[in-house]
């Protein structure tokens, strides 16, 4: 664990209610307002309050900045609803496309471009309808006019369209150099789509941000590849982030009961499922009978029983002292954020944090530095204050 006393002198001096500085001429004092700890919770290692700004959501999965303040939050079937200094607008994007809202599928996450200032582009993820009721999760772009999506261009399907509503993953990110990368199910019904290169399942993909596919992908000119695959042998994946400070990928995905699992991600690697997993079958029957092999790669940790990963995020903000550097994990079945004590890439203490908060689906760091979650069942959206 870190030595958190090493903050106690700057919690101490923010939690003073005066203090002077000498100026000169003339002495002026400054004054700080008391903070309001009526409803603090007291996690591990920060005091905090949760700060609710939103209550009415019926199944919210993603949410991204732009560059002028606004916050955009994805709804299931099909909605981008509007927010504005922490308040929801009242104002939702219109003329998005049409999403298939079968089961898991529906309009899942959204990003804005890293230079959305200068080039307008917003991406989402979406389950999209196909013949013979076969669906595929798609990336398209799309800038705002007003409240308009327009310039809509998609970008790439995860193929063969497959006849089942589970398992869409579908989170997006951008790294250092512009480069996107997205999670794509191995949609449930076929867990060994996840172990064949020759179709776009249970893998997470990189791409150009125009959808093109970079030449150094792992599986460029590898005969019948998908070429934009990063990495295989991903059964769920609900959550991905980019460290842009060290320049690793991060994953979480969903076990069958058991085997929920945080991955480092690195380029052309197999991740096992479904020939090695820590989890079993809904059926209660082994999906496996081992756990490790050679070529495949382990979790940083896993989760038995399930706590149901979903979104993830690293704290790099100076706001959480305490808490920088690890990772927070969206937790749907046990309705908590988990948090992950990391030292560098290596996953080390855990707590459970804001337990019955509902389903949590998304955890993410802000622009100026707060963490925000969506939940779903309870329909919230939640900023963390820190206290001290």
């Amino acid at each position: 664990m870190k030595n958190i006393k090493r903050y106690l002198p700057i919690s101490l001096l923010v939690a003073g209610v005066s203090t002077w500085v000498s100026c000169s001429p003339k002495e002026t004092e400054v004054v700080v307002e008391p903070i309001d700890e009526t409803y603090a919770v007291q996690t591990g290692t920060m005091l905090i309050n949760v700060d609710t700004l939103y209550t009415e959501f019926e199944n919210p999965w993603g949410m991204t900045w732009l560059s002028d303040g606004r916050m955009l939050v994805t709804e299931k079937k099909g909605e981008i609803l509007i927010f504005k200094d922490d308040k929801f607008t009242g104002e939702k994007v219109q003329g998005l496309p049409e999403v298939w809202t079968q089961g898991q599928s529906g309009l899942l996450d959204i990003a804005a471009h890293p230079k959305f200032e200068e080039n307008g582009w917003i991406y989402i993820s979406y389950g999209k309808q196909m013949p013979d009721s076969a669906s595929s999760t798609t990336i398209m772009r799309f800038k705002l006019e007003g409240n308009n999506a327009v310039n809509q261009e998609e970008l790439i399907q995860s193929l063969p369209a497959w006849k089942s509503n589970q398992h869409y993953g579908s989170r997006i990110v951008f790294d250092n150099d512009g480069y996107l990368y997205y999670s794509s199910g191995e949609r449930g019904n076929t867990p060994t789509n996840a172990q064949d290169l020759t179709n776009s399942h249970g893998k997470v993909h990189r791409i150009n941000d125009d959808g093109t596919i970079p030449t150094d992908n792992p599986f460029v000119g590898t005969e019948g590849a998908e070429a934009s695959i990063w990495t295989y042998g991903n059964r769920n994946p609900q959550g991905l982030y980019f460290d842009k400070e060290n320049n690793r990928l991060y994953e979480t995905e969903h076990g069958p009961q058991g085997g929920d699992e945080l991955n480092l991600l690195e380029k052309g690697k197999n991740y096992g499922w479904p020939v090695i997993t820590w989890g079993i079958g809904y059926d209660d029957k082994p999906v496996s009978d081992i756990q490790e092999k050679e070529g495949m790669e382990q979790p940083l940790t896993y989760y038995v029983p399930s706590i149901a990963t979903s979104g993830v995020t690293m704290v790099t903000s100076d706001k959480y002292p305490a808490w920088k550097g690890d990772m927070l994990i969206g937790a749907l079945k046990k309705m908590h954020i988990n948090r992950v004590d990391m030292n560098g890439a290596v996953a080390g203490e855990q707590e459970i944090m804001l337990q019955d908060i509902g389903r949590v689906r998304q955890v993410s760091q802000s622009p100026d530095g707060y963490i925000y979650a969506i939940t779903e069942g309870t329909g919230l959206m939640v900023k963390l204050i820190p206290i001290r």
